[in-house]
């Protein structure tokens, strides 16, 4: 399930590149948080109480309303490829911030995995030239680095609440947070035509609440390292989007880098780690040629080696 999320998102640069309007970061972080939250409150029906009302601010503006203001420049300032690339370092910094934030020490297949990944999405995406804009860059680094530690966090809180509701209250403060700013930085909001329409509706319904609902899931019931690693389905989805819509075809290159990812995925989930402790722990056979020799000890007659057999050889063997 935690794997829907990835998949939706790696359609987002698709989306956002060709059908949302340009020059409007922040009205788009607005209109996709906000009604993808309230349409998840509507169905929880649960309201903030507590601690949980400075806490839904936090997880909001680190998860929501800069996270999608970030993401959304970044994808009128860089190519999509460059911006997955860059997200793609994302498993590893929410490794290290969940060792910090969380005592989840980042073991040795999940950080291989996590290597192995990013190399494979460098192969799958980086397959030209390309101008890269130095203010998209740092863009998309900040949102990844943000997010990292708004899912880490989220994590830490998530056993106090329901996971639909928490969801929605973050999504709900993330857009309130950036709405002053969109109008004050930018202005009226954009016209939209009904491609426009159709393509927020996409990812404010598929794209934002279900798939962040099920990431809050996810989340919490399994090891960030993990959830992190399935985030690699990103990029693989944008590229497998693009074989089918726009007619690419795969090359060598990218189906090696694609595999890579994959191999990534799997060497980050519980079930290697699992299967690796198996391996280790296996007891081993008595060795053969131990068990031979003690046969032979205990049948050698008297006359040939000058000896015996002793009494208790059986019982030692």
């Amino acid at each position: 399930m935690t794997a829907i999320a990835p998949v939706a998102w790696g359609t987002t640069y698709f989306v956002t590149h060709e059908y949302l309007p340009t020059g409007h970061p922040l009205y788009g972080a607005a209109i996709r948080a906000l009604p993808a939250g309230i349409l998840l409150l509507a169905l929880c029906r649960q309201v903030p109480r507590g601690a949980w009302w400075w806490k839904s601010l936090v997880l909001g503006t680190l998860n929501m309303g800069s996270f999608f203001a970030l993401v959304y420049l970044a994808a009128q300032l860089l190519p999509t490829s460059i911006a997955s690339t860059i997200m793609a370092a994302s498993p590893l910094a929410l490794m290290l911030l969940a060792w910090a934030v969380v005592a989840e020490r980042p073991r040795g297949l999940p950080l291989l995995g996590g290597g192995i990944g990013i190399a494979g999405v460098c192969l799958m995406l980086l397959t030209g030239t390309v101008h890269l804009n130095a203010l998209g860059v740092l863009t998309s680094a900040t949102a990844m680095l943000t997010s990292s530690l708004g899912y880490v966090l989220a994590k830490r809180w998530s056993a106090e609440v329901d996971v639909l509701a928490s969801t929605s209250w973050q999504l709900v403060a993330g857009g309130l947070v950036v709405l002053p700013f969109a109008v004050v930085r930018e202005g009226a909001p954009p016209s939209l035509d009904t491609g426009a329409v159709l393509a927020f509706a996409y990812v404010t319904v598929v794209a934002t609440a279900v798939a962040f609902a099920v990431w809050f899931a996810g989340l919490r019931r399994l090891p960030a390292a993990a959830v992190g690693l399935v985030g690699l389905l990103n990029p693989v989805t944008g590229v497998l989007l693009g074989t089918v819509v726009a007619k690419e075809t795969l090359t060598l290159q990218q189906t090696c880098g694609l595999a890579l990812v994959l191999l990534g995925i799997l060497l980050g989930q519980p079930i290697a780690s699992s299967a690796a402790a198996r391996l280790r722990t296996r007891p081993r056979a008595p060795g053969r040629s131990r068990a031979v020799g003690a046969e032979s000890g205990r049948d050698t007659p008297v006359g040939r080696t000058g000896r015996t057999s002793r009494p208790g050889r059986r019982d030692a063997d």
